[in-house]
């Protein structure tokens, strides 16, 4: 079963739209949505139904992408919205798990602070997005988030609470965390190596 890269047709050319009128960017835009029902779910210990929220956040996720490539409704607006939606996600409920009682502190400096660092990066160099392609670390970091944060919070529900569920939880989520510093390093050297490369007058296709 193909979950990395899943969605993707060789036989086409994607042209990007400028619409905001696209099935995925509705579907980024429920995203947006869920989060603070997610957060008033947690805050007042609903942590069954707070689990199921987010179990729809981590699909949408990977059904806007889908969509995406698989209706060819690639948009300028989604190019943008679909990452802000992601990082803005990942952030609350980090915060949020912290907040709660839920997880340790270092699950929102790991995700946090590389972050901010990436951002201001890509606003000296670029003004904006920088547009890199998500690496496989990447992706393979999202995964383990969008599976560690649901079993964690699984993990809290009176029917489900398990020491085992939570410290499963907790290693996906540490190794999750070690790989978002690991790609930010990664993202932060090549947004660098694309700005040189475009002063110079050359051609970017990385």
């Amino acid at each position: 079963m193909k979950l990395i890269g899943a969605g993707g047709r060789d036989d086409i050319d994607y042209r990007v739209l400028t619409t905001f009128w696209t099935v995925p960017n509705l579907i980024t835009v429920l995203r947006f949505g869920l989060v603070p029902v997610f957060v008033w779910l947690v805050v007042s210990d609903h942590y069954a139904w707070a689990t199921l929220v987010l179990v729809v956040l981590g699909a949408t996720d990977w059904i806007d992408g889908y969509a995406a490539r698989r209706l060819n409704q690639i948009s300028t607006v989604g190019q943008w919205l679909d990452p802000v939606a992601d990082r803005l996600a990942l952030t609350v409920v980090a915060i949020v798990f912290v907040a709660d009682g839920i997880a340790p502190a270092w699950l929102v400096y790991s995700i946090v602070i590389p972050d901010i660092v990436l951002i201001i990066n890509a606003w000296v160099l670029f003004r904006g997005n920088p547009n890199l392609a998500v690496s496989n670390l990447g992706k393979i970091r999202t995964a383990l988030l969008l599976v560690g944060t649901p079993l964690l919070l699984l993990s809290q529900v009176e029917a489900a609470e398990s020491a085992v569920l939570e410290g499963l939880a907790i290693v996906m989520l540490a190794i999750a965390c070690l790989l978002h510093i690991v790609a930010a390093v990664f993202y932060f050297r090549l947004a660098r190596r694309k700005a040189r490369t475009l002063e110079s007058g050359g051609t970017w296709s990385g």
